[in-house]
């Protein structure tokens, strides 16, 4: 494929590419989020360490509001186009508009990409300014959005 934002035939582009996320995603930088489902508030620290050309280690850990560790910090391996292919959606059940939001964080300019599946649409936006993953989403019962960057 020629274009780098596109990973198959049938996929929409992704916001970003992996050079785009590696560029983003530097060793130390973390995304505090909140997730509320069916009433119930959790707090969750994912990060970024050991990167390299390839890829780099992803760490997710369970906090309080305010950052503090609640539990084991949970480590995985990931390429920079694996991390691009968690947003490469089914081009035919995808649209793509842009949109400003207002989060913890700051307002932000976002690509909304809203995928429409069997269980319904969900809704993931990606602030321009912040390659990775989205700074808030909405899929089934469960909403997602960044409170914290670092």
């Amino acid at each position: 494929m020629s274009d780098p934002h596109v990973l198959g035939p049938g996929l929409a582009p992704t916001p970003f590419t992996a050079a785009e996320i590696r560029a983003g995603c530097p060793d130390g930088r973390w995304v505090l989020s909140r997730t509320e489902r069916a009433g119930e508030v959790a707090f969750h620290r994912s990060g970024f360490e050991e990167g390299d050309a390839d890829g780099c280690t992803c760490t997710t850990v369970t906090t309080d509001a305010s950052g503090r560790l609640r539990g084991q910090v949970r480590r995985r391996r990931a390429t920079w186009r694996e991390l691009q292919g968690h947003a490469a959606f089914p081009a035919d059940a995808t649209s793509v508009a842009t949109e400003r939001i207002r989060l913890a964080v700051g307002e932000l300019e976002c690509l909304r990409y809203e995928v429409r599946g069997d269980a319904g649409t969900s809704t993931f936006w990606f602030a321009l300014a912040h390659p990775g993953m989205p700074v808030r989403y909405r899929t089934g019962d469960a909403e997602v959005e960044v409170v914290a960057l670092g």
